[in-house]
């Protein structure tokens, strides 16, 4: 039975945003591996973006500055 765990920061995707990407991965397991839909289990994990970081600087930071025209 495939497991895709996908985790994404929690930023408003909205329910057919996740219906979709739901769909996309297990399409994809077909396609390329032949699994069988009926037994492919997607997770969705939406992560704060407090507690997600890059270089060092949480994701909210970077982005906080980012809108503020910063680099």
């Amino acid at each position: 039975m495939p497991y895709v765990n996908i985790k994404i920061t929690r930023e408003g995707a909205t329910a057919e945003q996740k219906a979709e990407l739901i769909r996309g991965a297990t399409q994809l397991l077909v396609d390329v591996l032949g699994k069988d839909p009926a037994t492919t289990v997607v997770v969705i994990d939406e992560v704060d973006t407090d507690n997600w970081g890059v270089a060092g600087e949480t994701i909210t930071l970077r982005r906080g500055r980012a809108r503020a025209g910063g680099a």
